[in-house]
């Protein structure tokens, strides 16, 4: 779920988390955006807000599981660091779908 400005919002996205301020839920998750809302939505001053859909990875993943293997490259020989870095790898790779 992407976090996205709210410069960047179109209508049809849809919320992936409650939009709150306080204790007061402006719009529940799954409300579909529109102009009026996006338009609201920028008059509170929130910057930015959760809503559906896969996010965009800041690294290509080959990238990614380069940077992992250097990262464990020194510890493989200790108990259980292969198992933490299998499942490390598997959400990674779970990131790029």
């Amino acid at each position: 779920m992407p976090k996205v400005s709210v410069e960047d919002l179109k209508p049809g996205m849809k919320l992936a988390k409650p939009l709150s301020r306080g204790n007061m839920v402006l719009l529940g998750e799954g409300t579909v955006l529109n102009e009026t809302w996006i338009a609201r939505i920028g008059d509170m001053g929130i910057e930015a807000i959760f809503v559906e859909g896969p996010s965009e990875q800041p690294v290509p993943k080959e990238e990614a599981i380069r940077q992992l293997d250097e990262r464990f490259r020194n510890v493989l020989s200790q108990p259980y660091m292969n198992r933490i870095k299998k499942m490390v790898k598997e959400h990674i790779e779970g990131l790029y779908v």
